[in-house]
């Protein structure tokens, strides 16, 4: 698998034969020690709540990771200091986002109508009408990603009763 940065690293593992299983495997890093550069229309802090507010285009940049949403809240640790960068991700309980939710590390893709970062237990979860994972030109489609950084195991889940996760596998025919 390709390397990751701050949120989110998408990409498919073959088989040994690149047909005869797929997985979605997806890894996530925080980076406490690179830095993060955060543009949107508007920033509220709510010192008492913990909560610092991202609305409008909002953009995340670490590394080779971007992440962009309408809407994203950073919720801190109980008694951190929201204004205290030095300590990083350390300070973070958990991050959500919503409203088109596009994350990209190279060239691996993961989008959705909402996303749920919970830092502590090291899981992330994309939700919406449509969860698309995209790396070159393989695609997976479901409602539901679900990802567990610590162990690097994932879950794609289709949408609803009757629904199916959807995996389209296009073999690299280079020196074939």
């Amino acid at each position: 698998m390709r390397g990751t940065s701050w949120l989110v690293g998408v990409g498919l593992l073959l088989g040994a034969t690149g047909f005869a299983a797929a997985q979605t495997a997806t890894a996530i890093k925080l980076s406490g020690d690179k830095p993060i550069q955060i543009e949107s229309d508007k920033l509220e802090v709510h010192e008492n709540e913990n909560l610092a507010i991202f609305t409008g285009n909002v953009n995340v940049v670490q590394e080779d990771t971007l992440l962009k949403a309408g809407l994203m809240n950073v919720y801190y640790v109980k008694g951190a200091k929201t204004t205290d960068a030095s300590s990083g991700s350390q300070q973070i309980d958990h991050v959500e986002m919503k409203s088109n939710v596009y994350i990209k590390s190279k060239e691996q893709v993961a989008t959705g109508d909402e996303g749920v970062f919970d830092v502590k237990a090291s899981t992330l979860v994309l939700t919406g009408k449509e969860v698309v994972l995209t790396d070159g030109k393989n695609v997976a489609k479901g409602c539901k990603l679900t990802v567990n950084t610590a162990n690097g195991k994932s879950q794609l889940d289709s949408c609803g009763k009757g629904g199916r996760v959807s995996v389209m596998i296009t073999p690299d025919n280079k020196g074939n």
